[in-house]
């Protein structure tokens, strides 16, 4: 598949970000505030970076990727059906006892899942192991993980970030979603983790610091990660929870609740103007 350029990936993450929204507000269940920060490295990953197969999903030599924040599930389903591993109108069935969509990223049933993922802290730890895997075997795919910013209060985070760089796992690059929010408030309140830069140097990694929403910085972060030998990449990029939906930008209400019929009507209006825009029409 072609690589897609900036414009054309802001313009796959808000098709992606109206699906997501779509897909909580049918199932009435769904976290669309972190799914919403974390669309676009998402949207940049499945769309520019990853080297993968949506007709052979287990192909042996793809590169991986896990969701370690797997409650934001609706967005990797979001672009996993935009780039084709399922069908666009299996996101009606988000959470449905009829589907294979479950609440959280299920390897089993959802092709183009890497990895089962949940229990916040766990995510990155399968990540350095597939890393692991492809250094013990010979191999050149790389593996990709998606953190967030509440999730680095779990311990298993920084004990699968000392076992990366003992490993000097230059085939592994992550992101923390750094939206600012979890369910219970602000991070820096619940349990402060900045300076989270500093503790992952200190940790052994590269780390390199970027807006999360600007498609430029994302894809030359990226091609930093890729030419880092000898240590795994951090990519902190700080983002808005619930971004582009006015009213759930920035606000911790937002992190684990589906909008109602009107409220979802208002979303749906604004990203399909920005859509619309981003489109030139």
């Amino acid at each position: 598949m072609e690589k897609l350029n900036s414009k054309e990936l802001a313009i796959m993450a808000t098709k992606a970000r109206l699906l997501a929204v779509d897909a909580v507000h049918t199932a009435s269940s769904g976290h669309p505030g972190g799914s919403l920060s974390c669309m676009d490295a998402l949207t940049t990953l499945y769309f520019n970076e990853m080297n993968v197969d949506t007709a052979n999903p287990q192909w042996q030599d793809r590169d991986r990727f896990v969701l370690s924040k797997g409650h934001c599930a609706p967005a990797l389903y979001s672009v996993l059906a935009l780039r084709g591993f399922f069908p666009v109108e299996d996101l009606k069935l988000l959470r449905s006892i009829k589907a294979h969509l479950s609440g959280h990223p299920d390897m089993r049933h959802v092709k183009g899942v890497d990895m089962s993922t949940g229990s916040l802290g766990q995510g990155l730890s399968a990540a350095v192991g597939m890393a692991l895997g492809a250094k013990h075997n010979g191999k050149t795919y790389r593996t990709y993980a998606i953190c967030g910013d509440g999730e680095i209060a779990e311990g298993q985070i920084w004990e699968a970030a000392m076992a990366a760089a003992k490993w000097d796992l230059d085939n592994l690059c992550a992101f923390v979603d750094v939206n600012g929010l979890q369910i219970d408030g602000r991070t820096c309140d619940v349990m402060p983790s900045e300076p989270l830069d500093k503790k992952f140097e200190a940790f052994g990694w590269h780390v390199v610091k970027i807006d999360g929403h600007d498609f430029d910085q994302i894809l030359a972060a990226l091609a930093e990660a890729r030419q880092t030998k000898g240590k795994p990449t951090m990519i902190l990029m700080k983002t808005v929870k619930g971004k582009d939906v006015s009213y759930m930008e920035n606000q911790a209400g937002w992190h684990g609740k589906a909008p109602d019929d009107a409220a979802f009507a208002t979303a749906k209006a604004e990203l399909e103007q920005k859509l619309a825009e981003l489109e030139g029409k």
